[in-house]
């Protein structure tokens, strides 16, 4: 179901026989691995588009209507988690309950004046059009990686 791979190995080392660490037998295990590392990531479609995103990122959408400064969203479409040494791919997503990240609704803000301008040859049409593309920024939060609680047999009495 997911495909844990070693990353982020240099060209120059690439040739060179390096000792590479087996793949683990379970997720849970490959979870373990990147939850040891100092620093995540993860790859997730959000309005259509996939980002890669790190906690603390400032991440510009296009505009978002039924959202308010403050707001808390959830990211649950995630493609990709990983470290600077191991990577964990979803076929195609890694599901909801092994991680969790949430993005914060900082400011809906407009970009830049644009200008379209329209021309008709020898008729003497001339317009231009002015606009600003609306935009939400949202601030990342932390990327939660929680740890499986293991299943207690009950025996019933």
């Amino acid at each position: 179901m997911f495909a844990l791979t070693r990353s982020f190995i240099p060209r120059h080392l690439a040739s060179r026989s390096l000792h590479v660490a087996a793949a683990p037998s379970s997720t849970t295990a490959a979870l373990q691995l990147i939850r040891q590392q100092p620093s995540q990531y993860v790859v997730a479609s959000f309005v259509g588009r996939k980002y890669i995103l790190t906690p603390r990122d400032l991440l510009t959408v296009p505009h978002l209507r039924d959202v308010k400064v403050g707001d808390i969203l959830e990211l649950d479409q995630i493609h990709e988690l990983g470290s600077r040494e191991y990577t964990l791919r979803g076929n195609p997503v890694i599901p909801p309950s092994t991680v969790k990240v949430k993005a914060t609704v900082v400011e809906h803000t407009k970009g830049s004046m644009e200008y379209i301008f329209k021309k008709k040859r020898r008729k003497g049409y001339r317009k231009t059009i002015q606009h600003k593309q609306p935009y939400t920024r949202l601030r990342i939060g932390d990327i939660e990686i929680p740890v499986e609680q293991p299943v207690e047999a009950s025996s019933s009495s």
